[in-house]
């Protein structure tokens, strides 16, 4: 314009231009969670994927390639979005160490490629046997994830026993709205590949991003209100003495601070006690994952009446009708082992014609290396 004044059309555009999109102090688009909190998160779990990997492959006795993960901040809807009418949810929240939700989601098809190798049977249906080896898997790789998250923490994290199920989506029980959902893609010889979901509640993964050493995103800056095209002052702007101040108190973190003895004295320390380590051993999550491995595993029992040693020309001169002199006096309890060690004794009872052992003591591991 002629006189160099600026309409207000203008200024408006002007401001609008000169805005940046995206300010260093506002939280992060994806849900809230820093650069630094997703991929310190996502670092890890990448290196759990080949402990993983080898897990899935002993089980299922065929070649299991889990890939890189991906993570993002999910919502209810959107996720669901992404799923077939029914999905296969297995439940292994973290119950100690850390705690919060913690599930895996998998298309029914897709459990079935799992599924199938497990059992040793082909064109099997999603019934119960199937997500029962299904949760047997994820378990597995729950604990050898969790093994690792807890030696990189210095704890012991813990997972609940898995719980699944086949359900309609819309069934889901979600960790929360929004969550953090982890994609892998599973290679499986024979089987093809197929899409697992890890999903997270939103706060156990910024809870484990602290334990890692990551910076959470900065909380929104505060609107610094509306520029006066007149006087160029903003109607809500902060007070310049204030901001000098502020500046000043940063450089001198002990302004206004108690003065101790005189002038520049340092605040008194601050005391704690002494922390002292559990020293009682807790069973890692790898160790109790280890040992539901053998709960299915056939031990042979058996109950000793009692013993006794003979030569050779005794045993050669045995036949029927003879009689055998036990080491054990009539009334003494009977010995139960398993694969040959003692475990307990007991008294020998009759149940419908039928001989059972009534057990009346367990054997304590000290007793059993001195007995025998």
């Amino acid at each position: 314009m002629s006189d160099g004044s600026l309409s207000q059309d203008e200024i408006d555009a002007l401001l609008m231009s000169d805005a940046p999109s995206e300010m260093p102090g506002t939280p992060v688009a994806d849900g809230g969670l820093s650069d630094a909190e997703k991929n310190a998160v996502l670092g890890l779990l990448t290196e759990i994927t080949s402990s993983q990997s080898a897990t899935l492959s002993g089980i299922m006795v065929k070649s299991v390639t889990v890939g890189a993960p991906r993570l993002e901040t999910a919502g209810r809807e959107q996720f669901l979005s992404e799923l077939p009418d029914e999905v296969v949810e297995i439940k292994l929240d973290y119950k100690s160490g850390m705690v919060g939700g913690h599930m895996y989601v998998l298309q029914g098809d897709d459990a079935l490629k799992i599924a199938s190798p497990m059992i040793g049977q082909e064109d099997l249906e999603l019934n119960g046997t199937a997500v029962s080896a299904v949760s047997e898997a994820m378990s597995q790789i729950a604990g050898a994830s969790v093994t690792t998250i807890g030696d990189k923490v210095g704890e012991t994290i813990l997972t609940d026993s898995p719980e699944g199920q086949s359900v309609p989506k819309a069934m889901l029980g979600l960790p929360g709205d929004p969550f953090v959902s982890v994609i892998y893609n599973l290679e499986i010889e024979g089987q093809g590949s197929l899409k697992l979901y890890e999903l997270f509640d939103f706060n156990l993964v910024r809870e484990l991003a602290g334990k890692l050493g990551a910076a959470p995103a900065p909380a929104a800056a505060a609107p610094q209100g509306t520029m006066d095209p007149m006087t160029g002052m903003g109607s809500g702007a902060a007070d310049p003495m204030a901001g000098m101040m502020g500046g000043f108190q940063q450089m001198n973190p002990n302004m206004g601070a108690p003065v101790m003895g005189g002038f520049g004295s340092q605040p008194p320390p601050n005391v704690q006690g002494v922390q002292f380590p559990e020293l009682s051993p807790a069973m890692s999550s790898g160790e109790q994952r280890n040992i539901g491995l053998l709960m299915d595993v056939s031990m042979e029992l058996t109950v000793e009446l009692g013993r006794t040693k003979w030569k050779i020309k005794d045993i050669l001169g045995m036949g029927e009708g003879t009689i055998i002199e036990l080491d054990k006096l009539a009334g003494e309890p009977v010995d139960i082992l398993v694969n040959n060690n003692l475990i307990a004794r007991g008294e020998v009872v009759v149940i419908d014609e039928n001989f059972g052992v009534r057990v009346t003591e367990i054997v304590s591991t000290m007793d059993r290396m001195t007995e025998r």
